[in-house]
């Protein structure tokens, strides 16, 4: 009995292995391609940004949006509550950028999704056909603009969207965010991009994407009350006949101070909407954890031999595609927290477990229900 339980811990690591070896490939190969990277768009944007509360380096944040190396573009930031901490802030950003920057707020709801209700309005105040959905806790350089609207020139193109990691985390919670987005996520995100053919879904922090495309699939009304809206916008564009292009540019997502509680709570909400929206893929998310299958074995072999030095090889290996993705992505100072990636893998694991039950998320301090088909209850 215990033969075939090692076994089947050898199958998994092998299993999670190759999946090293895959998204290491795929992280290369996608970065170090230099194809598609020559289109200019030079239409006009409306940044479309939803604010809720005031983030670490907020400030900074939405100012980096209206500062941007390219002519023609508005910046317009909305906000739910009246009394939003964020409002004082953001109408010091709109008053130092008066031509570029609008400011609206006390924006009624319109679905349970209260961040597409936010986008909803803007949209409708956005003066430009190209439009961006951004978060508000993103950074950008002043070439941001240019990168992620070139692909938009090609009218095949109806969706543009965009990886973030933190490029300097000073606290464990930081870290382990970073970790997680750069080292696992981008890279699970390159190797479905891969095996599908295309990317075939969008990614939250930034979906830059036309009017006419929202128009074509219905509209934010379409996923107002939907778990997983960014992952829908852009499955609803495919759908419809689009491509949706993943960015080379990495967002910079400032965590500050945020706990290793608050990194798990935030993705344990994350997994249960891949749950719902993914279906059985989502499990066989669960062959791709090598190094946790390696503690189990060891225990389970009394720390034989032959088990040690199976695990020292799949610790090697899952390092080396850490350190790929790091330096692929020029998050080299990351490293400095590459000793926490055990941390990291024992989180994802325990996350992936609990994404798998549940029909309940916390967002924003709002604790919303799960129904079939994936929609929104309070």
């Amino acid at each position: 009995m215990i033969i075939a339980v090692e076994l089947t811990f050898l199958f998994l690591i092998a299993i999670a292995l190759i999946f090293y070896a895959i998204c290491a490939f795929c992280t290369i190969r996608f970065f170090s391609d230099r194809k598609g990277e020559t289109g200019v768009n030079k239409q006009g944007v409306s940044i479309l940004i939803p604010v809720c509360g005031v983030d670490e380096g907020a400030r900074e944040n939405w100012t980096s949006f209206c500062t941007q190396d390219y002519e023609q573009y508005e910046v317009l930031f909305g906000v739910m509550s009246p009394s939003d901490p964020a409002i004082p802030v953001l109408k010091e950003v709109v008053a130092k950028f008066p031509d570029r920057a609008k400011l609206f707020y006390g924006l009624e709801a319109r679905g349970i999704n209260h961040q597409i209700s936010n986008l909803w309005h803007l949209l409708e105040k956005a003066n430009n056909e190209i439009v961006i959905f951004a978060d508000s806790d993103i950074r950008v350089t002043p070439d941001y603009l240019r990168n992620v609207t070139s692909p938009l020139a090609d009218p095949a193109i109806g969706v543009v969207t965009c990886g973030y990691c933190d490029r300097a985390p000073k606290f464990l919670g930081a870290a382990l965010a970073s970790l997680g987005r750069c080292t696992d996520f981008i890279p699970s995100v390159l190797v479905a991009r891969s095996m599908d053919g295309g990317l075939k879904f969008s990614l939250g922090p930034t979906i830059a994407t036309r009017k006419s495309v929202l128009e074509k699939f219905g509209g934010l009304q379409k996923v107002v009350n939907r778990i997983g809206s960014d992952y829908h916008i852009g499955k609803m564009a495919t759908e419809v006949g689009y491509r949706v292009e993943l960015s080379k540019y990495i967002l910079d997502n400032d965590c500050g101070r945020e706990t290793v509680k608050q990194v798990f709570m935030r993705e344990l909400r994350w997994a249960r909407t891949i749950r719902i929206n993914r279906g059985s893929d989502y499990y066989g998310m669960g062959l791709s954890y090598g190094t946790i299958y390696c503690i189990a074995l060891l225990l389970l072999s009394s720390f034989q031999s032959w088990a040690i030095m199976v695990s020292i090889a799949t610790f090697i290996i899952r390092f080396v595609q850490a350190l790929t993705a790091i330096y692929s992505m020029g998050r080299p100072q990351l490293l400095w927290w590459v000793w926490a990636l055990p941390i990291r893998d024992l989180m994802n694991f325990v996350i992936w477990v609990g994404g798998a039950f549940g029909q309940s998320v916390y967002w924003r301090g709002r604790r919303l229900r799960i129904q079939s088909g994936g929609i929104l209850t309070d």
